[in-house]
């Protein structure tokens, strides 16, 4: 059994941590030292010493960093170790789930989950069939049989929901009570844009209507998934780095 770690290796991990997620932060967002040590007010020698894990920076400095970044304090801060439970990606279909959640399971050595699939595996059908036969209120029974499976066998996984569900209040708790929820958001361009690139309209009415109704769902389910623990915009960012900036929000 490995030794419990002395308090200055714990102190010195989470200043590893720290730093690197700032500098995941610089990476995805293809920032300069030197322009975020501009937009901060934090000289360049104290940023690379954060990100060194060599910093010994003080609250209102950090604050500094954390307001240029664009994040909370708390974000960069935070000691809880997502490693622990299932992480939840959560967002409307073409944000990105499944093709940065299958990423983020393989660099992170976790079973990916598309929870669509396992709700097709509770009904016996696909999706489409499921809604048509059996409607809506049996396809979220579906979806928390589904969900209820996957959290009592996975503790450690990668889950892409469906875009729907953080409109059951039942299934969004248990999915905010066992997991790490990240939203993944982008434009509603970019929605429509992936929509089409991935050959599926469902469940729109058709091209010229999608982008309006894509507009009202966004809005009509901010709140609910603004709730999740993180946000990620995918807007106008590569694959790569947005997976880095997953990452950096999940990893402890």
């Amino acid at each position: 059994m490995n030794a419990p770690l002395t308090t200055e290796q714990q102190e010195t991990a989470y200043l590893a941590r720290l730093g690197n997620r700032v500098r995941a932060w610089r990476t995805s967002h293809g920032t300069t030292r030197k322009q975020l040590a501009a937009a901060s007010g934090v000289s360049e020698r104290y940023l690379a010493q954060l990100e060194a894990g060599e910093g010994n920076i003080s609250v209102l400095l950090l604050r500094k960093v954390a307001r240029a970044m664009g994040v909370t304090v708390e974000s960069l801060v935070r000691e809880e170790h997502a490693q622990e439970k299932p992480i939840a990606l959560v967002g409307l279909r073409g944000a990105g789930k499944s093709t940065l959640g299958a990423k983020l399971a393989e660099a992170l050595k976790m079973p990916f989950i598309e929870l669509d699939r396992e709700v097709e595996k509770e009904a016996g059908a696909k999706l489409g069939e499921v809604f048509a036969m059996y409607g809506q209120d049996a396809y979220r029974r579906f979806e928390r049989r589904a969900l209820e499976r996957v959290l009592a066998h996975e503790s450690r996984a990668v889950i892409a929901t469906g875009g729907s569900l953080v409109t059951d209040s039942n299934n969004y708790r248990l999915l905010r009570e066992r997991c790490l929820c990240v939203w993944l958001k982008t434009s509603p361009e970019e929605h429509m844009a992936r929509v089409i690139a991935q050959g599926d309209m469902r469940p729109f009415k058709g091209r010229s209507a999608a982008l309006e109704e894509i507009r009202k769902l966004l809005e009509d389910r901010d709140d609910l998934y603004g709730r999740a623990d993180a946000v990620l915009d995918t807007s106008r960012k590569s694959t790569r780095a947005s997976l880095a900036e997953l990452r950096s929000l999940v990893t402890p």
